[in-house]
């Protein structure tokens, strides 16, 4: 691999070869009948065609770094005469023109444009830094992305547009009477023209500034709305997505991107994308009005102040540079005091509290002579960014003075010019500032659109609402394993059947998968194998809601919202009379507790329910199952915290209930005497089914189920202990 200054070293000598060469097309070409713009033109080709290939011969040394900078460079330096040569033809009198014509070949143009080429390669450089595309077509698809979203408030978008325009030309007003105030007073022209000028000027600052609050209004507003729209959207799209992906996320990682990131993007969209829009449409109205006036000062300027501004980013590396070492060595005076202060007894020990002093003091004193020189360092930024803007405006002075000589613009017409480029390289300056906001903002789009655009690997596609459901579930040969969870399957060929009217029990220890099956049933995964319907059709066939309404579990540990018990009872269901959940409330000894209370059903459950406890978690979210009149009724240990007259309540709700033939219930319970009753008993160990019977037939059997009667009895691990499911932690 060569050096990558070995392409460099070809410049000097293809330089003075490229000198040689314009001198000599110089003399061949000073015929009387070619003219002096097409023998510039003519000698521009053959130089492209010198110059292209030696940057060629260049890059295959350094590589498509080099050519990136080479080649565009050769192109430049070919051109440039000529196109301003032409230029001159075209905006300025003949014989300025016909100097340079003359004079393409002269040692001064040919160093100045080597000048001005060299700059504008640093210029790019700086100003359009390679490795990037891949970054910045992701932004530009997130920027298209989010107009797309803007779509339902284009006519507000369009007449945000149409109020910046009356507004941008009405801060075209004062710069334009100013110039012609000036020619009027060195013109001694009528003083009533003046009175008209002011009047103009005081109208049409009016008529601007009402455009722009109008304006800022209507934009504050619409954005506004489309943060509430978006946000929106973000939490639907979040909403649709599987169980899986909320347990393979953090809690706090997807709520801080549905409203951290969505404020952040949509408060950057607000107040910096507002300044992106007004200084643009103002800069090109600025552009406008400067060619309208002239055109050689315009591209002067257009010229001049890229490099203007590239003064003050060059100056303010070195202070960024002294404020990171400021940074890093106060981190180090930090360290030595928490270092100190941690071992305080040590220190106190060996009576070393001066030593301690003078350490730290020494860094502070190292922290002081960088901010000496951080100082001087942004007095020498701020000096040149002053200077670099000062000499700009002497030159347009200069240049301009010598068009008003040449009476190619007027005075007043130099003053109005000067008024509208420090307008523009105020707006110049402020786009540069604010487009950077803008694309973080329009990057922190891409992790929301990803949530937009995700697909959730349970597909809610269903279609069917059947009248008469009957709830008979049938699992066939079923197998899975959590996506995040190494080792072997949680449940291994399970089958398993309920049928309508009929209370079956499921126990087993913990981790024998009782409440991944209870996932399964809910729909909250996926088998890997096997296959789980209801009424002889597959789960994925139903329509979300109705599936959700017709199988109605109630877990160990019941989330309530932060809302009245009322509303937690008739969760989902929309508007529920009293007597309808009070009602249902009876039926599960929910009611006696909550009568009891100050506020009765309007009682605030508190944030996932904590104002009530445990066991009254368990009455309303109970209630909040059976109002649905559930054709499948899953109780996973939803019993265990409830006082006894609760429990027999809602075991006689189970067994003797008047809804008992139309329904399916699995019940499963660490308490083994609250399924002595249930018609048939699974006994779940390591992801399998191994018994299955009455409670009668399995004690005879002396098996498992056995085992853990006798467990229970013995009181070996107390009243629940050894029987918490660790499948929760997946629920």
């Amino acid at each position: 691999m060569k050096p990558s200054w070995v392409p460099w070293v070809w410049i000097p000598p293809v330089a003075l070869l490229d000198f040689f060469t314009l001198r000599l097309a110089w003399h061949l070409l000073r015929l009387p009948q070619w003219s002096p713009l097409v023998a510039s033109w003519a000698a521009a080709l053959a130089r492209c065609l010198l110059l292209t290939l030696s940057a060629c011969a260049a890059t295959c040394c350094g590589g498509p770094g080099v050519q990136d900078s080479l080649l565009p460079a050769a192109l430049l330096l070919s051109f440039l005469v000529p196109c301003y040569t032409t230029l001159q033809y075209l905006f300025l009198s003949e014989g300025v023109a016909l100097e340079l014509a003359h004079g393409w070949a002269r040692a001064d143009v040919f160093a100045l444009s080597y000048v001005v080429v060299g700059a504008s390669v640093l210029l790019w450089h700086h100003l359009a830094p390679r490795g990037k595309g891949e970054v910045e077509t992701k932004s530009s698809a997130s920027f298209w992305r989010l107009v797309a979203t803007m779509r339902p408030d284009v006519l507000r978008f369009v007449a945000i547009a149409v109020l910046l325009v009356v507004s941008s030309l009405g801060e075209m007003a004062i710069p334009y009477y100013t110039g012609h105030v000036t020619d009027w007073i060195t013109g001694e022209a009528d003083p009533s023209a003046f009175e008209r000028a002011l009047w103009m000027m005081s109208a049409l600052t009016v008529g601007s500034a009402l455009a722009e609050f109008l304006c800022d209004y209507l934009y504050n507003t619409t954005m506004n709305h489309f943060h509430t729209r978006f946000q929106s959207n973000v939490f639907r799209a979040v909403l649709r997505q599987e169980v899986g992906f909320f347990h393979a996320n953090k809690t706090g990682d997807i709520t801080s991107r549905v409203t951290t990131d969505t404020d952040t993007m949509s408060e950057a969209l607000s107040s910096d994308l507002s300044l992106l829009m007004w200084y643009l449409m103002r800069g090109v109205f600025l552009y406008a009005m400067m060619l309208w006036l002239s055109v050689p000062l315009t591209l002067f300027v257009t010229v001049a102040l890229p490099f203007i501004l590239l003064v003050p980013k060059l100056s303010g590396k070195f202070h960024k540079n002294l404020a990171l070492q400021v940074q890093e060595s106060l981190a180090k005076a930090n360290e030595v005091a928490t270092e100190t202060f941690q071992a305080i007894s040590t220190v106190r020990s060996f009576a070393n509290e001066d030593g301690a002093a003078r350490r730290y003091d020494q860094k502070l004193q190292e922290t002081y002579k960088l901010n000496k020189w951080e100082a001087v360092a942004y007095a020498a930024s701020m000096w040149t960014s002053d200077l670099s803007g000062l000499a700009l405006k002497v030159g347009i002075l200069y240049y301009g003075g010598r068009l008003v000589t040449l009476g190619s613009v007027s005075s007043g017409e130099l003053v109005t010019f000067v008024l509208y480029e420090m307008e523009f390289s105020t707006a110049v300056k402020v786009l540069l500032s604010v487009s950077p906001r803008v694309e973080k903002a329009v990057g922190s789009s891409e992790k929301l659109f990803e949530y937009i655009d995700r697909t959730p690997q349970i597909s809610s596609s269903g279609t069917l609402t059947p009248q008469d459901l009957q709830g008979h579930v049938l699992m066939r040969d079923v197998s899975f394993s959590y996506p995040d969870r190494e080792g072997p399957p949680v449940l291994k060929g399970v089958s398993l059947e309920l049928r309508p009217g009929t209370v079956t029990a499921l126990v087993g220890p913990s981790g024998s998968g009782k409440s991944t099956l209870v996932a399964l049933l809910e729909r909250f995964y996926e088998p890997q194998s096997g296959q789980v319907t209801l009424d002889g059709r597959e789960l994925s066939k139903y329509d979300h809601r109705f599936l959700h309404e017709k199988v109605a579990l109630v877990s160990q540990s019941p989330v309530l919202f932060a809302r009245s018990l009322h509303r937690n009872i008739a969760y989902g269901l929309g508007e529920k009379s009293r007597e309808e959940v009070a009602g249902v409330a009876r039926r599960v000894g929910a009611h006696r507790f909550i009568a009891r209370m100050s506020c009765g059903y309007d009682t605030d459950a508190g944030e996932t329910g904590g104002q009530i406890s445990g066991g009254q978690r368990q009455g309303v979210a109970i209630a909040r199952a059976l109002i649905r009149d559930p054709r499948v009724l899953i109780l996973d240990d939803a019993t265990s915290a409830l006082d006894m007259e609760s429990q027999q309540k809602v075991e006689k709700e189970i067994y003797e209930g008047e809804a008992r033939h139309r329904r399916s219930v699995l019940l499963i319970s660490h308490r083994l005497r609250s399924v002595e009753c249930a018609d048939r008993i699974l006994v779940m160990e390591d992801g399998e089914i191994q018994e299955e019977g009455t409670h009668q037939e399995l004690m005879e059997k002396k098996g498992v189920y056995w085992q853990l009667v006798q467990r229970q009895q013995n009181g070996a691990e107390g009243s629940n202990n050894g029987f918490v499911d660790m499948d929760h932690e997946h629920l």
